[in-house]
This record gives structure tokens, C-alpha cells and sequence, in this order.
């Protein structure tokens, strides 16, 4: 009988814990139509905040501007208009809905919530800190049996002062009586941030196309860059350093090609409207080793996010060489329209 007693008290003190870690594990977030909802707050980027809840087997996605008040006791990742990062929780000033309360380095800082462009869960665990997508396109025609197929894809792992980034978009086609034309392109860079939107700049990069002749293009650049514009609408911003060029051809004579650039380039990304996003970026780089010549990379992205993180994607890249070897083309671009998913 004590037995039984002492497990019945045993089990009903763990029931009361668990719900109250449970309890204290929820974030509430009030809607400017004054709807509430109870949940986790998963993220918060490009304007919309991602929110799980326990009676819906799918993730909310919420228009940060449309948020009354929020409460949560959890400690994020914070990115401020500014581009100051900070570690904290987030709640709403009472008797002031345009305002949060957070804590930076042990003081409290009142601030516009519209003033908060970015936020994260800091968790220790590796995959909450991965953005990922992929997405394929396969186009098929009878007339000379064309083939092609496409993928592009991108990855990103977010810490608190950096961020890493990584790329790889390939296109291949065949055709009757036609050699097979190929073009690859990936990149992985990684940045720190500083103060007032700064950051210091690393960036790999690798081309390999048929119109250009390039076997391959390996191009490693530092510098800084900067947010001019960093809001829950659009990023715009800048960079610019140095870069180390290596090249190797397929044309007859199997050129190969070192020398050292400058760069300049501007980047805009668009995500407040609807359910499409643009990101677009421009890089200028003229030789100082090789006199007359200058490259420009260029890249267009339109997405449209459907359910479930599948989305619609068309993209452009661009590349331009004043001097090219003999035999080859000055420029060379891609149109993909893919179909993909994303995890994050």
C-alpha cells in the first residue's frame, strides 16, 4: 500500500514538472486582429516568422509587422536593423505594442519591434542552425531528342558572430549530333559580423562551362562588405577586396591563366511580398595583372514558396570575360526553372 501510494505521488509530481518545463517551453505571440497563438517560435527571416504548435501538424508562418505582442522566455539569436547581434529573449513592453524588451550583455534595451530583422533559437544542437534547399528541373523535347537537366542547390549554418554559405548549381544537355554541353558552378563562403552591419568577407568560388571554354575557374577573394539597407522587407548591401584568380582552358592549347583582381559587388534581397522572394547580386572584377581585363559575375533568383517548404524557382547567371582565350565566346548564361524543397 505505501508502495502504490509513494509511485502515485512519484507520478504525479512528474506529471506536474513536465508541465510546467512544457508550460514554460511555450511562447506567445498575439495578432494585430487580436488572435492568440501558443507555440515555439522556430524562426523569424526575411519577415516572416515560423511558429510549431502542438495542435497543428503544420508550422505556422506569420508576417512579423502583423504581430500585436509577443512573449517568450526562450533566449534567440537577435539581428537588429543596425546589424547588432545579440543573445536574448524577447517580450513585448507592456502598455506599448511597438516595442520589445530584450537584454544585451545584462542591460535592458527597449526597442521598435520593427527594429528586429532577424531571429533564431540558440540551441546547441547542429541542424537548428542549417538552412538547406535543393531543386531539379528536366526538360525533354522529341525534336532532335533533347535532354537537359538541371540542379541548384544552397546551404547555410548560422553561428552568432558568422555565417557559412555554400552553393552548387550544374545544368547538363544532350541532343542528336550534338556533343553534350555542360556548365558547373558552386561556391562557399563565410563572413563575420561586426558592428553597424559590417562584416568581413571570405569567398571561394568555382565555374566550369563549354561557351567560355573553361575547364576551370577557381577564384578566392577577401574583403569587406556592408548592409546599407537591412529591414524586414529587403537587404541591400555591398562588398568589396581582393581576389585571386586560377584558370585552366580546353582550347588548343591547354592556356592556363593566374592573376590578381580587385572586386566590387552589390547585392539586393526582396522577401516581404506574398510568397515571392528576389535575390539578385553583381560582382565587378577588374585584373590588376593582366591590363584591359575585367570580369562580371551576375545572378537573378525569383521564388515562389508553395506548402510544405517546396517552392517554384527561376534563375539567371551571368559571366562576362573582356579577354577570353581564342576561340571563345566573351560571355556565357543559364535560365533554370526548377522545382525543389527546403529545410530549415
Amino acid at each position: 500500500m505505501k508502495k502504490t501510494s509513494f509511485s502515485s505521488s512519484l507520478i504525479l509530481l512528474l506529471f506536474i514538472l513536465f508541465s510546467q518545463i512544457s508550460w514554460s517551453q511555450n511562447d506567445t505571440i498575439v495578432l494585430k486582429n487580436n488572435d492568440k497563438i501558443i507555440g515555439e517560435i522556430k524562426s523569424m527571416d526575411r519577415g516572416v516568422v515560423t511558429v510549431k504548435t502542438t495542435y497543428s501538424d503544420s508550422d505556422f508562418k506569420i508576417t512579423w509587422i502583423d504581430i500585436k505582442s509577443v512573449r517568450s522566455n526562450q533566449t534567440y539569436l537577435l539581428t537588429l536593423s543596425n546589424g547588432k547581434r545579440i543573445n536574448s529573449s524577447i517580450n513585448t513592453k507592456p502598455g506599448d505594442d511597438t516595442k520589445v524588451t530584450i537584454m544585451d550583455d545584462g542591460t535592458e534595451l527597449v526597442i521598435p519591434i520593427k527594429d528586429i530583422v532577424y531571429i533564431k533559437p540558440v540551441k546547441n544542437d547542429f541542424l537548428s542552425r542549417i538552412v538547406a534547399s535543393v531543386s531539379v528541373g528536366y526538360n525533354i523535347t522529341k525534336s532532335n531528342n533533347l535532354r537537359q537537366f538541371s540542379v541548384s542547390s544552397n546551404l547555410s549554418y548560422t553561428a552568432y558572430k558568422w555565417l557559412l554559405t555554400g552553393s552548387y548549381n550544374a545544368v547538363r544537355s544532350n541532343q542528336d549530333d550534338v556533343a553534350e554541353t555542360k556548365r558547373t558552378d558552386a561556391s562557399v563562403g563565410f563572413n563575420y559580423f561586426m558592428k553597424n552591419d559590417w562584416f568581413y568577407a571570405t569567398e571561394a568560388n568555382f565555374l566550369s562551362n563549354d561557351e567560355q571554354k573553361l575547364k576551370l575557374r577557381s577564384t578566392i577573394k577577401g574583403g569587406l562588405g556592408k548592409y546599407f539597407v537591412h529591414s524586414n522587407k529587403l537587404f541591400f548591401g555591398g562588398g568589396f577586396g581582393v581576389a585571386w584568380n586560377n584558370e585552366s582552358f580546353s582550347d588548343e592549347f591547354n592556356t592556363n591563366r593566374n592573376s590578381m583582381e580587385a572586386y566590387g559587388n552589390l547585392t539586393l534581397n526582396m522577401f516581404d511580398f506574398s510568397d515571392f522572394s528576389l535575390n539578385t547580386d553583381l560582382t565587378f572584377y577588374p585584373s590588376l595583372t593582366e591590363g584591359g581585363r575585367y570580369r562580371v559575375d551576375y545572378n537573378l533568383n525569383l521564388k515562389y514558396d508553395l506548402p510544405l517548404d517546396f517552392f517554384i524557382k527561376l534563375g539567371l547567371t551571368y559571366n562576362y570575360d573582356s579577354k577570353p582565350v581564342e576561340g571563345a565566346s566573351v560571355s556565357d548564361y543559364v535560365f533554370q526553372s526548377t522545382f525543389g524543397w527546403e529545410f530549415n
